[in-house]
């Protein structure tokens, strides 16, 4: 069992606390570096960043069609955490999520885990040729990266400088709150009808 948790700085404090206690968490709603670094540094179990979302934000910012898959801004986010966290030996593991297309996947091949959706699955599994792994926890421990540190007020700065992740963060929380809510007009209805 994981606790989802927004990886706000309040949702990583708690999820610090949960861990301590042996309740383990995903935190997601994660868009940048600082998120993924204070998350490690809490000791959470699993981040899911969401690839695709990085993408629709720089698509739509940029007025692009898209990015050649090794330069797709959410590939890019991906690697860097994933290279960050074994070059500094965190254990908390990767899983890359919100996949827009296969050539995302492919370019994370390597990461710990990847939620893929069934259309892009059976995509990969119509595709021939070899799948080459593009991230290397062995390769990634040799790679020499200065340690990040974020306290609370680094943390939220950073964070708001950061245009993408900030619009998506606080957009993400607002779906969840919506989605908590017809949860629980549902179970009222439910419990009505009983």
């Amino acid at each position: 069992v994981l606790f989802k948790i927004a990886s706000t700085w309040e949702g990583i404090r708690t999820a610090e606390r949960l861990e301590r206690r042996g309740l383990h968490c995903n935190l997601t709603l994660l868009f940048s570096f600082p998120q993924a670094v204070a998350c490690a540094d809490a000791g959470v179990t699993l981040i899911s960043p969401f690839v695709g979302r990085i993408l629709d934000w720089y698509k739509e910012a940029e007025h692009v069609s898209g990015y050649p898959a090794d330069q797709d801004p959410g590939v890019l986010s991906v690697t860097r955490i994933f290279n960050y966290y074994r070059a500094h030996g965190y254990s908390t593991v990767v899983m890359g999520a919100s996949f827009r297309n296969v050539d995302e996947i492919l370019e994370l091949a390597g990461c710990d885990y990847l939620t893929i959706a069934p259309t892009l699955l059976s995509e990969l599994a119509a595709s021939e040729g070899e799948v080459q792994r593009k991230l290397d926890a062995d390769k990634a421990q040799a790679l020499v990266i200065e340690r990040a540190m974020f306290d609370e007020k680094t943390f939220r700065w950073d964070l708001n400088e950061d245009a993408m992740a900030t619009a998506k963060l606080s957009e993400g929380i607002r779906l969840f709150a919506a989605d908590t809510f017809k949860l629980e007009r549902f179970a009222q209805e439910i419990s009505a009808a009983l």
